[in-house]
């Protein structure tokens, strides 16, 4: 499988890396066989994924813990394990033991790229913790920075990152130590094309782009936006007034939405290819994609979405696709937070 490489620093990504957020199972994503997870994660070292990506809340630390259990009898060197600190979580002090606490579930002695999950500020903090005095004095930048330095220098991580950043929210960051920074990309979810995916490549930060398939939206196999489960109706594609899991508020972008599928339904008749292949082949035409997240509950479904890729996708149908799914990107607008409002984005 192709390597990409995050230029600002020596580690190189396979372009298809394992999301591990089902690991360890929970009440989001329902059980999770442990069997299963070390059969997929021992699969995709042999397809030659070697980039699995966790966060210490993924189902409370299960997650991590799953991974860790399932890396055992792989070679350390041949796979990149990459972890998020909650944003409640970064100050200082509190972040290294925290660090520490992912390193023991994941039984490693390193972790290879470590990223603050999302950026430092009251809003997203409150999605982590109802600790008003975390809220309303939330972690200093200077000092998370500070507590990463530090985990480098004693060798528990190799290199440091961040997650759902905009561009307008990395002006206080030192650009030069950044690795990476992950972000939903995906057909239907382009606002980080704006400036945010631009600005990255610019600087050699990696991308590293997550719901990949929008949660199973483009794997078509909901035949209308109502098919969609609830709370896979959450985003802003959706009008909120038909979930009561939708936080936005806003009356989404349903026509756009349902348009930009119709339109990639038909291109994937035209073209032979199905929605996953058509899909995830347009997110790795993009150069500013160092590697893209798929969650595999098994290895049928890992196969599957390895072989997805195994062609590039053709310039013309690059171009058909973002013609067709531009009317979305232009209604939902340079946002890179899909699940709450404009006005309340997480990541601005």
């Amino acid at each position: 499988m192709q390597k990409r490489k995050c230029k600002s620093v020596n580690i190189e990504l396979s372009v298809l890396g394992t999301g591990c957020w089902t690991f360890g199972g929970g009440e989001y994503w329902g059980d999770q066989n442990q069997k299963d997870v070390t059969e997929v994660v021992h699969a995709s070292v042999d397809l030659g994924i070697n980039y699995f990506d966790t966060a210490e809340v993924y189902n409370d630390g299960r997650s991590e813990a799953s991974l860790g259990e399932a890396i055992k009898g792989i070679l350390r060197h041949k796979i990149v394990i990459g972890t998020k600190v909650s944003t409640s979580n970064c100050y200082k002090d509190i972040l290294i033991k925290h660090c520490e606490a992912s390193l023991k579930r994941l039984q490693t002695d390193y972790i290879d790229l470590y990223m603050i999950h999302w950026p430092i500020h009251p809003n997203s903090i409150s999605h982590f913790t109802n600790d008003q005095k975390i809220i309303e004095n939330p972690p200093k930048i200077h000092e998370t920075i500070e507590a990463f330095r530090i985990l480098k220098q004693q060798g528990k991580i190799r290199e440091f990152g961040i997650s759902n950043y905009s561009s307008g929210r990395m002006s206080d960051l030192p650009i030069s130590e950044i690795a990476v920074n992950e972000l939903p990309y995906n057909l239907l979810c382009r606002a980080a094309e704006y400036d945010t995916l631009p600005f990255c490549q610019e600087q050699g930060i990696g991308g590293i782009g997550y719901m990949a398939l929008l949660q199973g939206i483009l794997s078509d196999k909901f035949a209308t936006l109502k098919a969609v489960p609830a709370w896979r109706r959450r985003t802003r594609h959706f009008n909120s007034m038909g979930a009561n899991e939708c936080r936005h508020g806003e009356k989404g972008a349903e026509a756009e939405t349902d348009a930009a599928l119709a339109g990639i339904r038909n291109l994937c008749k035209k073209t032979g290819l199905s929605m996953v292949e058509i899909s995830m082949q347009w997110i790795l035409a993009n150069p500013a994609i160092t590697c893209s997240l798929v969650g595999s509950r098994n290895i049928q479904q890992l196969e599957a979405n390895v072989k997805s890729i195994e062609q590039p996708l053709d310039k013309e149908i690059k171009a058909e696709l973002d013609r067709i799914t531009r009317p979305l990107m232009n209604k939902l607008g340079n946002h890179l937070d899909y699940y709450e409002s404009a006005v309340n984005d997480r990541t601005m």
